[in-house]
């Protein structure tokens, strides 16, 4: 198994509820689902994993889940160094990017925001600065590149998400939130 794959499992591992995957018609659901976070061209060759099972093997480097949450329904298509980075998260571990990670959510996270400033708060709706955003992609970049880069999502455009802690990441919105 590629060490993206394995990452993957881990990760989701960390953040789903154990389960048994589900079957047919459930699980071309969660599939399809998965695949509709990133453009086809990155998501029909990439790895699924469902309930922290890998449930497609894919061959370009990305790795695709119907959930960052169990049972959210917040899709996301990830690259291995978004992948590294949500491991630290999962884990509670220090992280530095030391290039740049990719990671689509081109379904949004509508009911599954975060709050912007801090990814363990306990009751994240209840966060000052709680944020659900639309369609958006996310990038990891070293945080010298992050300077200058406003951390407020009201303002429009790209902002930082989690700046002050070793999970910060560009948070770049492609459409409303419907």
């Amino acid at each position: 198994m590629k060490s993206s794959k394995k990452m993957a499992l881990a990760v989701i591992a960390g953040l789903s509820v154990s389960g048994s995957c589900l079957a047919g018609e459930d699980l071309d659901k969660k599939i399809a689902h998965a695949r509709a976070a990133a453009p086809s061209f990155i998501s029909a060759d990439a790895t699924i994993v469902v309930n922290g099972k890998v449930v497609v093997e894919g061959s370009n480097g990305w790795t695709c889940m119907p959930d960052t949450m169990p049972d959210d329904g917040a899709a996301m298509c990830s690259d291995g160094m978004w992948m590294k980075m949500m491991e630290a998260l999962t884990n509670k571990k220090d992280f530095a990017a030391d290039g740049v990670g990719i990671s689509y959510m081109l379904l949004g996270d509508p009911g599954a925001g975060v709050s912007n400033s801090d990814p363990y708060h306990p009751d994240p709706k209840s966060a000052a600065d709680y944020v659900e955003t639309g369609p958006h992609l996310m990038i990891i970049v070293p945080k010298e590149f992050l300077k200058g880069i406003t951390n407020d999502p009201k303002v429009g455009g790209p902002y930082v998400m989690w700046g002050d802690t070793p999970y910060a990441h560009i948070m770049v919105p492609v459409a409303d939130l419907e």
